[in-house]
Order: C-alpha cells, then sequence, then structure tokens
C-alpha cells in the first residue's frame, strides 16, 4: 500500500470519511460497483488503473465495510464486490458530486431541471442506449419493492423532478427552475395514453426520488393507471448516472425518458425532454419501432 496520512483520529467526521474515500480511484470503484460492475477484471477495464492500485483500494474499502468480498466460482475460487450497506450510503455524495461538476464544472451553475441539447450531461444519458439496468428493486408507492423493468417486451422508464397531490406542496420557487414544471402533465398523458403503451407490448413506470406517500396521493389524485417508483435512496440515479438537481434539500431527478426492453437493455434514451407531449410519443414512437 502507498504510505498514507492516516486522519482516522480526527474529531471531525469529515476528515474521517476521507479516510476512507480519500482519493479519486476510491469513490470511482463505489461509482462503477453501484453500475453493475462487480469483478476484478471488469473493474480494471472499466477504471484503466494497473492491478496493483485496484488491489490496494478494494482491500481498503473491503477494510472499511464499504463492499463486501463475494464468491462466484468454486474452481478456481474467484470473488466479486458489492456495496454493503455502509456503502449504499455513499450512494448520495456520489450523485452530490455529480450535481456540483454537471452544474459547475461543465456548465454555469444554474439550477435546472433539463439541460442543454449539446451538452455533455445530454451526452451522457444518450450514451446509456446499449447499456444494461443492474438488478435492483425501487419501492413503488405502496412501499412495496419493485424491479423497475417489468416482464413485457418494454417498460418505458419516465423519470420526472416532483408531482404533488396540493399545490401548495411543491418546493419554493419551483415554477421558477427551467424544466421543473410539468409532471402533471406528462403523468397524465402517459394515463390517457397507457393503452397504446400496452398495445404495442410496453409498461409505464414513472420514477421519481419523492417518498413513495407523496406518489400515492398523486397517483390517486390524478386517477393514475401504472405504478410510481421511488428512488429516494438514488439507486437507480446511481447506477445509471442520471442527472439531477437539489430543490428544497432533496435531490430530484431531471426529465428525460428510457425505453428499456425485457433483457433490461436500454434502447432509447430521450434528453433533454423540451415538449412532454411530443416526450411521450416519441416514446411510444421507440417501442413501435423495435
Amino acid at each position: 500500500m502507498p504510505q498514507r496520512t492516516s486522519l482516522a483520529d480526527a474529531d471531525c467526521a469529515i476528515a474521517q470519511a476521507l479516510d476512507v474515500v480519500g482519493d479519486w480511484w476510491t469513490l470511482l470503484i463505489v461509482r462503477d460497483t453501484a453500475r453493475g460492475v462487480h469483478r476484478f477484471d471488469a473493474l480494471q477495464q472499466e477504471l484503466g488503473v494497473s492491478r496493483k492500485v485496484l488491489t490496494e483500494r478494494l482491500h481498503l474499502l473491503t477494510d472499511a465495510g464499504v463492499l463486501a468480498r463475494e464468491p462466484y466460482q468454486d474452481r478456481p475460487v474467484r470473488h466479486e464486490y458489492r456495496l454493503t450497506p455502509r456503502g449504499r450510503a455513499l450512494l448520495p455524495v456520489l450523485i452530490a458530486l455529480q450535481d456540483w461538476g454537471d452544474a459547475w464544472v461543465l456548465g454555469e451553475g444554474e439550477t435546472m431541471a433539463t439541460t442543454e441539447e449539446g451538452s455533455k450531461e445530454a451526452a451522457r444519458v444518450r450514451s446509456l442506449v446499449g447499456t444494461r439496468l443492474p438488478e435492483l428493486e425501487l419501492l413503488d408507492f405502496d412501499g412495496e419493492l419493485r424491479d423497475p423493468v417489468a416482464g413485457t417486451p418494454y417498460t418505458v422508464l419516465y423519470c420526472f423532478p416532483g408531482a404533488y397531490a396540493r399545490k401548495d406542496a411543491y418546493p419554493p420557487g419551483w415554477s421558477g427552475i427551467p424544466g421543473a414544471s410539468g409532471c402533471t402533465l406528462e403523468s397524465c398523458t402517459y394515463r390517457d395514453q397507457l393503452a397504446e403503451f400496452t398495445a404495442a407490448g410496453a409498461t409505464v413506470h414513472g420514477v421519481s426520488t419523492q417518498r413513495p406517500d407523496e406518489q400515492r396521493a398523486f397517483a390517486d389524485k390524478e386517477g393514475l393507471r401504472f405504478p410510481l417508483l421511488s428512488d429516494a435512496a438514488l439507486t437507480l440515479t446511481a447506477a445509471l448516472r442520471l442527472p439531477t438537481f437539489r430543490a428544497s434539500g432533496v435531490s430530484r431527478l431531471k426529465r428525460l425518458t428510457l425505453v428499456v426492453d425485457r433483457e433490461r437493455a436500454v434502447v432509447e434514451a430521450l434528453y433533454p425532454i423540451t415538449d412532454i407531449e411530443e416526450s411521450v410519443r416519441a416514446a411510444l414512437a421507440a417501442v413501435r419501432r423495435q
């Protein structure tokens, strides 16, 4: 292991945390294991890091309880690395870093629920086509765990910033955030065209970082006939590096739509969305094209 200056005895919790995740390789390993990359060779290929450095950082993260080393093959014995509950608790840290990078490194620092058509953020989302969603579960609006990918040939995942049953429940200044308004219109448009998606072999799921009870109240008010899924723990967001913004202290998904096939591969990624009704038509056309 390289010589490290330990901060573990410092009184500051930030310093103690940095003693575990204080260099870029450790957080990038957490990022990639959240994306479903679990085996040594795959991590090395993804990161472009030397075997020596990767081995050192994996030992550090397993010793700290961020990763668990689990066997996946007997002869010879081989292991893969999975996030523990302690490791999954780092996902909001990763999302906060990504949000800061999108806003202040790649952007101009403006709080937005969308992006420019030619931005690197938009290119990152569109590059998800061909990516496979890792196995994960989200809470639905009844508080039950559910795979966001349905058993039908296609699943449409429309990600939205937030929708509420009462107007006074929206965060202060919501209408002034570019791209934030329109979540009710989007959900109701999917509701009204649900039969067409069903006929085309697609299941529709709405996804936001709201609590399930907030989603349930909204779904009941608008008569939605498909599930809304809560990514409040940022599991899906971190797995796909979906763009977010913060409002009232909460990380919220920017408005985008993914069409996913039965094998969990993304076949269409719509972002940015500037015309909500047109985006629903585009999602339906994408399903029909397959």
